[in-house]
């Protein structure tokens, strides 16, 4: 009861005080971060800390802000993520916890101040702490938010008056908070972990994803405490540095210092793989409780002198694929018109796919990782991103190809996804493979055996338009099977009773005969292209 009594009185003088603070400006990043004003519910959404420990097992908490762990519940509702939200993903559970201890808005003085002191009392011997926060650092020391900190790593301090309240309150160094959170984590039993911020969306004049100082403050405390410390910013800048201007936007949202789920995700990878590769003995321990970072890939022969292609889709690509009677998909038969002893065919497609669910279950990673300069990738989507987004099947994309988005909330699970343009997907995919030195193909979508007035159903209004002005803003090499497959149907059957035996069980999916003449299309299509791909074509 004294324990149940003593958290309410702290959330209730978290938003005493939050009450008395004035209504959220923008701040020096032109950035308004709300979570502070409504810290009440935040606080709640928030685990009271320690209480993942599982069976007498360590748990490592995270110590940041919104970069960390974004909004005040944390679950994506405005289409930010924090990386702390994936970290558990690296960690083996039956070893460790991961608890995201962040909130959103605040700095290296006020966590320490107001949410540091539960989580103190919550350490135990063998637990870790990663602490990565210091973007809040700035503005008025005395007033408003009051929570900049003195730059730098000296020990140094100055005594404040906040306004609004009359606290007084002795401000320290980024290095002088830095030094007290280590010392505390020592004085419990606990390891200590400085890890540098997340990067920003900002280049300096050299091009590069602007290094904050903090790198440089967090390296020098950890090298006179023998701490250690994982350079985040760096591991994540370089990537980021490496994917040029429109794939880096991406991995930011509504802001330049807020991440989207693919930020969040690259962030939290690069942490894991920053601990991984550390040589530090300090961090064996942790090491030892950790999964694999290795990326997931595809199990490809690989034989010298001999590209990849890699063909993705949906079922129209990749079916039963197993006897005369089954569906079957184009791709597992493009051995009838690729020559195996030239290039090596892997077909990766999977029914039921969309762009986006392609995407979401990690199997266009499985693509992205495997590649190898002058490898091939055939792009071929479209069945089944017209269906809904939030509901069924949630695979549904946003009809068109800008770069618009949207956070929907599945309605099976009630989680939130910010989702894409059909065509926003086909052109990242294309700027991946492009990334690893393969190049992409984009092919129109398969004919479905519906007809009027004699003539097989076009979609040229919409994803043929689609891959069209994907192709030409993209300048990718473009496949327009779905027409050349109507042609060919037009002339050869003239009517849905003719162009039955093309197709198996409905007016979507080819039977092996219709896979076959799928793959002659993509051929066909494939010589008319300058791409390097028709010299492996039989």
């Amino acid at each position: 009861m004294k324990k149940l009594l003593s958290t309410i009185a702290i959330i209730g003088a978290c938003v005493s005080a939050q009450a008395q603070a004035p209504r959220p400006v923008e701040d020096v990043n032109k950035v308004v971060d709300n979570t502070p004003d409504s810290i009440n519910k935040a606080l709640m959404s928030r685990p009271a800390p320690g209480t993942t420990r599982k069976d007498g097992h360590p748990v490592l908490f995270l110590i940041g802000n919104s970069t960390m762990r974004n909004g005040t519940l944390g679950n994506g509702s405005n289409g930010q993520w924090g990386w702390g939200y994936f970290a558990h993903e690296f960690f083996d559970t039956n070893k460790i916890s991961v608890e995201n201890q962040a909130l959103g808005g605040m700095s290296t003085r006020t966590f320490y101040n107001r949410l540091w002191p539960d989580i103190r009392k919550a350490l135990k011997p063998g637990d870790w702490v990663i602490i990565s926060i210091g973007h809040n650092d700035n503005g008025p020391f005395d007033e408003g938010r009051a929570r900049a900190v003195i730059k730098g790593t000296g020990n140094d301090s100055i005594e404040v008056t906040i306004k609004e309240t009359g606290r007084k309150e002795t401000v320290y160094t980024y290095g002088g908070y830095m030094r007290r959170y280590i010392a505390d984590c020592r004085a419990a039993g606990a390891h200590p972990i400085l890890m540098s911020l997340t990067p920003r969306d900002a280049y300096d004049g050299q091009g590069r994803i602007v290094r904050k100082p903090h790198s440089q403050w967090l390296a020098e405390v950890a090298r006179e405490q023998n701490v250690p410390y994982i350079d985040l910013n760096e591991i994540s800048g370089t990537k980021l540095d490496r994917f040029g201007r429109w794939k880096e936007s991406y991995h930011f949202y509504k802001d330049h210092i807020h991440t989207s789920k693919f930020g969040a995700q690259l962030n939290a990878r690069s942490a894991a793989e920053g601990i991984a590769a550390s040589t530090d003995p300090q961090l064996a321990p942790l090491q030892a409780m950790m999964k694999s970072v290795k990326p997931d890939t595809l199990s490809v022969k690989r034989e010298k002198g001999k590209p990849v292609l890699f063909i993705t889709g949906d079922s129209t690509v990749k079916n039963e694929d197993r006897d005369d009677n089954s569906m079957w998909g184009w791709g597992s038969v493009a051995s009838s018109v690729f020559n195996e002893k030239k290039i090596t065919i892997v077909n990766c497609a999977k029914a039921g796919r969309s762009t986006r669910t392609f995407l979401n279950e990690g199997r266009w990673d499985q693509v992205y990782n495997s590649l190898q300069p002058g490898d091939f990738v055939l792009l071929q989507f479209g069945h089944n991103d017209i269906g809904p987004i939030d509901k069924d099947r949630m695979r549904g994309t946003i009809p068109g190809t800008s770069d618009s988005t949207r956070v929907y909330r599945m309605e099976k699970s009630g989680n939130y996804e910010l989702v894409y343009t059909f065509g926003w997907y086909l052109k990242k995919f294309i700027q991946d493979v492009r990334e690893k030195g393969a190049t992409p193909i984009l092919l129109s979508l398969t004919p479905r055996n519906r007809w009027k007035d004699g003539k097989i159903e076009r979609r040229n209004d919409t994803y043929g338009k689609w891959y069209r002005e994907v192709a030409k803003a993209t300048g990718v090499d473009f496949v327009d099977v779905h027409n050349i497959s109507a042609d060919f149907l037009d002339k050869k059957c003239g009517s849905k009773e003719k162009a039955d035996r093309y197709y198996k069980r409905d007016h979507t999916h080819t039977s092996k005969l219709g896979a076959l003449n799928n793959a002659k299309s993509v051929a066909k299509g494939l010589k008319k292209t300058k791409s390097e791909l028709r010299k492996y074509l039989k």
